[in-house]
């Protein structure tokens, strides 16, 4: 049975938690309380937050150290914690589906945990909402933790000791040949991920796939393909994932260290969607964990 002020949002993972408030100083229990249901349930969302860019960095800082925004840094030069999902403008306006920053978000609707390009990728996402669509705009979340628990021995066995080069110029690739900008693409090298994690307070392994991982080292081009491909589609099977409808006021964690997550999208032409994002950067590079 949950605890009190608990809900669970699908039989594999998540959690609903109410009676906390992220806008104020949040005594260490509290911090504690937040890490254990990360810890626990992979993907929180806490309702009737509000929080304004000061108190979500605020938040960020006390689960750890804020992760640059990868596009501001390695596209204009700019150190910024913040990342903007949607199509409202900072002055208001709104892009519309045609727009080249539309189409390059649509990246977003593919399967992948958040910075796996990075050579220190992210510990979790931190998301607040401001306006939502009235129509589409969902997101889909997936846990590979409960992918892994569900692999029979051998495969796990197998799949152990492998590596995964992850790039986010390959992934990028799908959505325009021109997506990423020469200084972002040189900033972003292809990097070498571990294929199974674990989750150092609790010992629960996941495996790390996505749209980013581009090849296992040392395979066969198809083979590989067919590998991480077929993890894919095993942790995002029908049952086993959550579609999450955005609502004004969340401020959702999610763990990328296990948790896969896409979006749906929605008629950037009709509607206004407005979220913030903050992320917390990792320990360290997972080949070493």
């Amino acid at each position: 049975m949950a605890e009190p002020g608990v809900e669970p949002l699908h039989g594999e993972f998540g959690a609903r938690i109410t009676g906390m408030d992220l806008r104020g100083p949040l005594t260490e229990a509290e911090v504690e309380r937040v890490r254990e249901a990360i810890d626990t349930y992979s993907l929180v969302v806490f309702p009737d937050q509000f929080l304004d860019d000061e108190a979500h960095l605020a938040f960020t800082r006390r689960l750890g150290e804020p992760e640059p925004n990868h596009a501001r840094l390695g596209r204009d030069g700019v150190l910024d914690y913040f990342g903007t999902i949607g199509n409202v403008q900072p002055d208001g306006s709104v892009l519309g589906n045609s727009d080249r920053l539309t189409v390059f978000l649509t990246g977003n609707n593919m399967w992948h945990s958040d910075s796996s390009f990075r050579a220190v990728p992210s510990l979790v996402s931190i998301q607040s909402v401001k306006e939502v669509p009235d129509e589409g705009g969902q997101t889909l979340f997936a846990s590979a933790r409960a992918a892994h628990a569900r692999l029979p021995a051998e495969t796990r066995e197998r799949i152990e000791p492998l590596v995964v080069v992850h790039d986010y110029v390959f992934s990028r690739s799908k959505v325009a040949p021109d997506a990423v900008t020469p200084s972002h693409a040189a900033s972003l090298p292809p990097i070498r991920q571990r294929l199974v994690r674990r989750n150092p307070r609790n010992g629960a392994a996941a495996y790390y796939v996505g749209s980013h991982a581009r090849e296992i080292e040392g395979w066969e081009a198809r083979e590989s393909r067919a590998l991480l491909d077929g993890l894919l589609a095993g942790a995002t099977r029908p049952e086993s994932v959550y579609a999450h409808d955005w609502a004004p006021g969340e401020a959702v964690v999610w763990d990328n260290r296990c948790m896969l997550h896409r979006g749906v999208g929605y008629d950037a032409d009709k509607h206004r969607r407005l979220m913030r994002q903050t992320r917390v950067a990792g320990a360290g590079p997972t080949l070493e964990e």
